[in-house]
C-alpha cells in the first residue's frame, strides 16, 4: 500500500466527538423559548382577569347595585405586637364611609371617662371595658345586673346604667346592645332557650335607654347571640360567669337621625 492512500483512510476514519453539543445547545434554546411562552401566557392571563373584573365592576356601578368604591387607603403593616395600638376606625355617616382619625380619639377618651366613673364596678368585675374592631365594648355581667333566668336588670343596677347612659348619651355614635349566655340549657315559662333570653336581655336594656334616657331609637340596635359568642371557657364555673353578660358597644357609626318636630 502506498504512503499516500494510507494518509487520506486516516483522514476519512477520523469522526470529531463534540458534535453532541450542536444539539445540546439545540435543546437549550427550545427549552428557553418554551418557558418564554409559559410566562407570557400567564402574565397575558392576569391582564385578561383584571379587564374581566373591571368590566364587572363598572358593569354593576352602571346599574347602581354597587357603589363606587374610593382609592383604598394605605393599610398599616400588621404586626405581632399584642401590645400594639389598635389602627384608627373609620366613621360611617350615612352611607358615606370617610376616614376619620380623630374617632378613634374619641374612643379612647370614652374608654379612660368610664374606667373612672366606674372604677368599683370594674375592680367587682362586674363590668369590663375594652377597645375592639367594632369600637368600645362596655360588658356588663348577669351577676352584677340580671338575676338567673330574668330579662329585667335589677334595681341594684340602676346607679351603673345611669353613668353609663349618660356618658354614651353626650356621643354621637350608633350603640348596639348584644346579649349572650353561657352553654347551659334554659327552659322556663318565659324564655324557651337561651337564644330567647339573651335577645330579651338586649331589647329590655335598649328600651330602657330609649324610654329611660331619652336615646334615640336610630342610634340603638339590639341582638341575642345565646352561647356562641363566648369570652372565655364554658368548662369552668368562672368561665360560664364572664360569658353571661350583656354588650353595649359604642360604635364607629352616625346615624342621619332626623330633627324631632316641636
Amino acid at each position: 500500500m502506498r504512503p499516500g492512500n494510507l494518509k487520506s483512510r486516516r483522514t476519512t476514519d477520523h469522526v470529531p466527538h463534540d458534535r453532541w453539543l450542536v444539539s445540546y445547545a439545540d435543546f437549550i434554546t427550545l427549552l428557553f423559548a418554551f418557558f418564554v411562552v409559559l410566562y407570557a401566557s400567564s402574565r397575558a392571563d392576569q391582564q385578561k382577569q383584571s379587564q374581566i373584573a373591571h368590566s364587572i365592576q363598572s358593569a354593576f356601578q352602571a346599574l347602581g347595585i354597587f357603589p363606587a368604591a374610593p382609592p383604598a387607603p394605605d393599610r398599616p403593616t400588621p404586626t405581632d405586637n399584642p401590645n400594639a395600638q389598635i389602627p384608627p376606625v373609620n366613621v360611617l355617616l350615612g352611607d358615606d364611609l370617610a376616614a376619620a382619625p380623630a374617632v378613634q380619639q374619641d374612643l379612647d377618651r370614652l374608654h379612660a371617662q368610664l374606667t373612672s366613673l366606674l372604677s368599683p364596678q370594674i375592680s367587682q368585675h362586674i363590668v369590663t371595658l375594652r377597645l375592639g374592631r367594632d369600637g368600645l365594648v362596655i360588658s356588663l355581667r348577669e351577676s352584677g345586673f340580671f338575676d338567673s333566668g330574668s330579662a329585667l336588670p335589677h334595681p341594684q343596677a340602676k346607679a351603673t346604667l345611669d353613668k353609663v347612659a349618660a356618658t354614651i348619651a353626650s356621643t354621637p355614635y350608633d350603640i348596639r346592645i348584644e346579649g349572650h349566655t353561657d352553654n347551659v340549657p334554659i327552659h322556663t315559662a318565659q324564655f324557651a332557650s337561651n337564644w330567647e333570653l339573651s335577645t330579651a336581655r338586649a331589647t329590655e336594656l335598649a328600651k330602657i335607654f330609649i324610654v329611660d334616657y331619652r336615646l334615640a331609637p336610630a342610634r340603638l340596635s339590639a341582638a341575642g347571640y345565646d352561647e356562641y359568642h363566648p369570652v372565655a371557657s364554658n368548662d369552668t364555673p368562672e368561665g360560664r360567669s364572664q360569658n353571661r353578660r350583656v354588650d353595649i358597644i359604642v360604635l364607629p357609626r352616625i346615624s342621619v337621625v332626623p330633627a324631632q318636630k316641636p
